[in-house]
Protein backbone atom coordinates (compact mmCIF):
# COMPACT_ATOMS: atom_id res chain seq x y z
CA UNK A 1 0.00 0.00 0.00
CA UNK A 2 1.19 3.60 -0.53
CA UNK A 3 2.44 5.40 1.72
CA UNK A 4 0.19 8.91 3.34
CA UNK A 5 3.47 10.39 2.91
CA UNK A 6 3.62 9.43 -1.08
CA UNK A 7 -0.08 10.18 -1.74
CA UNK A 8 -0.12 13.76 0.05
CA UNK A 9 2.99 14.68 -2.01
CA UNK A 10 1.15 13.57 -5.07
CA UNK A 11 -1.74 15.53 -3.92
CA UNK A 12 -0.50 19.01 -3.85
CA UNK A 13 1.64 18.65 -6.84
CA UNK A 14 -2.18 18.50 -8.28
CA UNK A 15 -3.12 14.45 -8.29
CA UNK A 16 -6.52 14.64 -6.83
CA UNK A 17 -6.84 10.94 -7.43
CA UNK A 18 -3.91 10.45 -4.41
CA UNK A 19 -6.17 12.78 -2.09
CA UNK A 20 -9.15 10.93 -3.06
CA UNK A 21 -7.01 7.96 -1.76
CA UNK A 22 -6.36 9.66 1.36
CA UNK A 23 -9.81 10.53 1.66
CA UNK A 24 -11.02 6.68 1.49
CA UNK A 25 -8.60 5.59 4.03
CA UNK A 26 -9.27 8.59 6.82
CA UNK A 27 -13.14 9.53 6.30
CA UNK A 28 -14.80 6.18 8.15
CA UNK A 29 -11.94 7.00 11.57
CA UNK A 30 -12.78 10.89 11.17
CA UNK A 31 -16.53 10.51 11.28
CA UNK A 32 -16.01 7.90 14.51
CA UNK A 33 -13.93 10.66 15.75
CA UNK A 34 -16.54 13.43 14.90
CA UNK A 35 -19.71 11.39 15.79
CA UNK A 36 -17.93 10.83 19.49
CA UNK A 37 -17.91 14.74 20.00
CA UNK A 38 -21.27 15.92 17.66
CA UNK A 39 -23.40 12.60 18.78
CA UNK A 40 -25.33 13.47 15.32
CA UNK A 41 -24.95 11.79 12.51
CA UNK A 42 -25.82 14.65 10.56
CA UNK A 43 -23.48 16.83 12.18
CA UNK A 44 -20.40 13.80 11.95
CA UNK A 45 -21.00 14.29 8.36
CA UNK A 46 -20.82 17.43 7.70
CA UNK A 47 -17.75 17.66 10.03
CA UNK A 48 -16.24 15.09 8.18
CA UNK A 49 -17.00 17.01 4.88
CA UNK A 50 -16.08 20.43 6.14
CA UNK A 51 -12.67 18.78 6.72
CA UNK A 52 -11.33 17.16 3.86
CA UNK A 53 -12.38 20.70 2.02
CA UNK A 54 -10.18 22.40 4.43
CA UNK A 55 -7.29 20.03 3.96
CA UNK A 56 -8.33 20.19 0.56
CA UNK A 57 -7.74 24.14 0.38
CA UNK A 58 -4.37 24.32 3.08
CA UNK A 59 -2.59 21.49 2.10
CA UNK A 60 0.05 23.44 0.42
CA UNK A 61 0.90 24.73 3.96
CA UNK A 62 0.48 21.39 5.39
CA UNK A 63 4.48 21.39 6.44
CA UNK A 64 3.90 17.40 7.36
CA UNK A 65 5.77 17.74 10.85
CA UNK A 66 3.09 15.33 12.01
CA UNK A 67 1.22 12.39 10.02
CA UNK A 68 -1.65 13.85 7.99
CA UNK A 69 -4.44 11.41 9.86
CA UNK A 70 -3.17 13.50 13.07
CA UNK A 71 -3.43 16.33 11.05
CA UNK A 72 -6.95 16.16 9.88
CA UNK A 73 -8.03 14.79 12.86
CA UNK A 74 -6.94 18.36 14.45
CA UNK A 75 -9.18 19.54 11.69
CA UNK A 76 -11.90 17.85 12.53
CA UNK A 77 -12.06 18.02 16.32
CA UNK A 78 -11.78 21.74 15.74
CA UNK A 79 -15.22 21.71 13.59
CA UNK A 80 -16.90 19.11 15.76
CA UNK A 81 -16.25 21.01 18.93
CA UNK A 82 -17.37 24.29 17.07
CA UNK A 83 -20.81 22.92 16.27
CA UNK A 84 -20.77 21.91 20.45
CA UNK A 85 -20.47 25.48 21.07
CA UNK A 86 -23.12 26.77 18.62
CA UNK A 87 -25.73 24.27 19.71
CA UNK A 88 -24.89 25.57 23.14
CA UNK A 89 -24.59 29.11 22.09
CA UNK A 90 -21.50 29.01 24.06
CA UNK A 91 -19.04 30.31 21.18
CA UNK A 92 -17.00 32.75 23.91
CA UNK A 93 -17.75 30.43 27.25
CA UNK A 94 -15.28 28.57 28.45
CA UNK A 95 -16.43 24.71 29.40
CA UNK A 96 -16.82 25.57 33.16
CA UNK A 97 -15.60 23.30 36.10
CA UNK A 98 -17.66 21.69 38.44
CA UNK A 99 -18.12 21.01 42.18
CA UNK A 100 -16.96 17.31 42.35
CA UNK A 101 -13.69 17.78 39.58
CA UNK A 102 -11.29 16.51 42.09
CA UNK A 103 -9.07 13.51 42.46
CA UNK A 104 -10.30 12.51 45.60
CA UNK A 105 -13.75 12.60 44.28
CA UNK A 106 -12.79 10.27 41.53
CA UNK A 107 -15.42 7.03 41.95
CA UNK A 108 -14.39 3.76 41.84
CA UNK A 109 -14.98 0.86 39.41
CA UNK A 110 -17.16 -1.24 40.68
CA UNK A 111 -16.26 -4.68 38.81
CA UNK A 112 -12.96 -6.19 37.82
CA UNK A 113 -12.57 -9.18 36.36
CA UNK A 114 -9.86 -10.65 33.99
CA UNK A 115 -10.11 -10.03 30.09
CA UNK A 116 -10.60 -12.84 28.33
CA UNK A 117 -8.00 -13.81 25.90
CA UNK A 118 -5.84 -11.61 23.96
CA UNK A 119 -6.80 -7.18 24.42
CA UNK A 120 -5.53 -6.75 21.18
CA UNK A 121 -7.19 -9.55 19.54
CA UNK A 122 -10.57 -8.70 21.80
CA UNK A 123 -10.09 -4.62 19.96
CA UNK A 124 -10.31 -6.46 16.85
CA UNK A 125 -13.22 -7.53 17.37
CA UNK A 126 -16.36 -5.62 15.92
CA UNK A 127 -18.71 -6.30 19.05
CA UNK A 128 -16.27 -4.42 21.03
CA UNK A 129 -16.04 -1.71 18.53
CA UNK A 130 -19.92 -1.18 18.96
CA UNK A 131 -19.74 -1.75 23.12
CA UNK A 132 -16.90 0.88 23.33
CA UNK A 133 -18.87 3.27 20.96
CA UNK A 134 -21.99 2.67 22.98
CA UNK A 135 -19.95 3.16 26.28
CA UNK A 136 -18.38 5.98 25.42
CA UNK A 137 -22.12 7.79 24.09
CA UNK A 138 -23.36 7.02 27.24
CA UNK A 139 -20.62 8.87 29.10
CA UNK A 140 -21.70 12.37 30.59
CA UNK A 141 -20.70 15.23 28.05
CA UNK A 142 -17.76 16.86 29.98
CA UNK A 143 -16.63 13.14 30.33
CA UNK A 144 -16.76 12.12 27.18
CA UNK A 145 -15.33 15.90 25.11
CA UNK A 146 -12.17 15.07 27.66
CA UNK A 147 -12.17 11.24 26.63
CA UNK A 148 -12.76 11.42 22.54
CA UNK A 149 -10.12 15.19 22.64
CA UNK A 150 -6.99 13.10 24.46
CA UNK A 151 -7.56 9.33 24.13
CA UNK A 152 -9.81 9.32 20.54
CA UNK A 153 -8.23 12.32 18.82
CA UNK A 154 -4.84 12.04 20.22
CA UNK A 155 -4.50 15.90 21.80
CA UNK A 156 -2.10 16.13 25.06
CA UNK A 157 -3.78 16.83 28.25
CA UNK A 158 -2.48 20.58 27.66
CA UNK A 159 -4.13 20.69 24.26
CA UNK A 160 -7.46 19.37 25.49
CA UNK A 161 -7.46 21.87 28.61
CA UNK A 162 -6.69 24.66 26.42
CA UNK A 163 -9.80 23.50 23.84
CA UNK A 164 -12.22 23.23 26.58
CA UNK A 165 -11.55 26.23 28.99
CA UNK A 166 -10.51 23.97 31.49
CA UNK A 167 -6.92 23.25 33.91
CA UNK A 168 -4.74 20.28 33.32
CA UNK A 169 -5.87 18.86 36.70
CA UNK A 170 -9.33 19.21 35.90
CA UNK A 171 -9.29 17.53 32.46
CA UNK A 172 -6.75 14.67 33.89
CA UNK A 173 -9.70 14.24 36.42
CA UNK A 174 -12.35 14.07 34.15
CA UNK A 175 -10.08 11.67 31.82
CA UNK A 176 -9.77 8.97 34.84
CA UNK A 177 -13.23 8.95 35.36
CA UNK A 178 -14.07 8.56 31.84
CA UNK A 179 -11.43 5.23 31.72
CA UNK A 180 -12.72 3.85 34.79
CA UNK A 181 -16.37 3.89 33.17
CA UNK A 182 -15.09 2.90 30.19
CA UNK A 183 -12.70 -0.01 31.46
CA UNK A 184 -16.14 -1.33 34.04
CA UNK A 185 -18.23 -1.31 31.20
CA UNK A 186 -15.82 -3.35 29.05
CA UNK A 187 -15.56 -5.51 32.00
CA UNK A 188 -18.69 -6.35 32.34
CA UNK A 189 -19.28 -7.49 28.91
CA UNK A 190 -16.22 -9.06 28.15
CA UNK A 191 -14.72 -9.84 31.69
CA UNK A 192 -14.42 -13.83 33.01
CA UNK A 193 -17.20 -14.15 35.24
CA UNK A 194 -15.25 -16.88 37.68
CA UNK A 195 -12.44 -14.32 38.27
CA UNK A 196 -14.84 -11.51 39.21
CA UNK A 197 -13.73 -9.58 42.30
CA UNK A 198 -15.98 -6.51 43.94
CA UNK A 199 -13.07 -3.91 44.94
CA UNK A 200 -13.40 -3.18 48.86
CA UNK A 201 -13.80 0.53 48.91
CA UNK A 202 -13.36 0.21 52.65
CA UNK A 203 -9.99 1.02 52.91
Amino acid sequence: MIDDTVLVTRAKAGDYEAFDELVSRHERRLYALSLGIVRDQADAEEVVQSTFLSALEHLDGFREEAAFGTWVSRIATHAALKIIRKRRGLETVPYQEEPGDDEQDTPHPEYIADWRGDPAEITERHELRKLLDEAIASLPENYRLVFVLRDVSGLSVAETAQELGLTEANVKVRLMRARLALREKLTRAFGDESTRVVPDHTH
